[in-house]
């Protein structure tokens, strides 16, 4: 009996890894094909039907790329905009998810529950106000009109407070005993303990503003300081039947952001799961 029942388990537990596998592969066939197509010569992938494998692999398309300077340049900008973005944005989220979970003050909960309503509201309505809040301050065309929307976030905030919420509280009241001061207490014990919703947060503000799309495409007009988002979708509008050179350009965009999920997908999860335990 018990071995008809183990070789069921068997057989489930191996069903069920097939299909992960099979799930796993259909969701990333569209990135391996992009990568192939990127590597055949002009025109391969027009054919029909398209080849599955570059028959003479070419690196043509990303020199062609590279030694166009403008998509350089926003190479550059994108990654500078994403990693001030990031430092600035995850120091005030966690500045501020600290507070609201460990310090009490005159408002907290009813300021908290504000912004948590806010959270419901689509960012495309706030857009047309705070495009002309920049203009009036003169930040259009400017990377600071780019930056500043972005430097403080309510998913953050609620993130790092969740995740503060299972710091123990004896463990800061303590501290405050021995006369540690607020400042102290945060950069000696807190931030430490915080660490894994650190890394998640920080990856979701550098993929935030690695991906940002519309808002550079709005406040930017001068082409030297667009970021790449931008300046791939002008690459496709130039190059509308240049597929291999279009998924080049894809791949330049989507590498960054993969190779840094890959490299701290360990903290990112950390970060995710466990601030809902306490």
């Amino acid at each position: 009996m018990s071995g008809g029942l183990s070789a069921s388990w068997s057989w489930r537990g191996l069903a069920i890894n097939l299909l992960m596998w099979v799930v796993a592969g259909v969701a990333l066939f569209p990135l391996l094909w992009m990568v192939l197509v990127s590597l055949m010569p002009a025109g391969a992938a027009s054919t029909a039907p398209p080849p599955l494998w570059p028959e003479t692999p070419t690196l043509d398309h990303y020199r062609q790329l590279l030694e166009r300077g403008q998509m350089g340049r926003r190479f550059l900008n994108s990654l500078g905009l994403a990693v001030v973005a990031t430092l600035i944005s995850t120091t005030l989220n966690t500045l501020a998810g600290y507070a609201f979970c460990k310090l009490r003050f005159a408002g907290r909960d009813k300021l908290f529950q504000a912004l948590m309503a806010a959270l419901v509201i689509p960012g495309q309505v706030a857009m047309l106000p705070l495009f002309l809040m920049l203009k009036h301050l003169g930040w259009v065309n400017s990377y600071l009109g780019v930056l500043v929307p972005s430097l403080a976030g309510i998913f953050g905030i609620f993130l790092v407070r969740q995740y503060a919420r299972s710091l123990p509280d004896e463990l800061i009241e303590a501290a405050r005993m021995d006369g540690a001061g607020e400042w102290r207490i945060f950069w000696v014990i807190v931030l430490p303990l915080l660490k894994p919703v650190l890394v998640t947060l920080a990856v979701f503000a550098f993929l935030g503003s690695w991906n940002d799309f519309m808002w550079p495409l709005i406040v930017l007009t001068d082409g030297d300081l667009q970021t790449l988002p931008v300046a791939l979708a002008s690459l496709s509008r130039e190059h509308v039947q240049d597929t291999e050179l279009m998924m080049a350009g894809a791949v330049i965009t989507v590498l960054p952001v993969l190779l840094l999920f890959l490299v701290l997908q360990r903290h990112y999860m950390q970060g995710l799961t466990m601030g809902s335990v306490k």
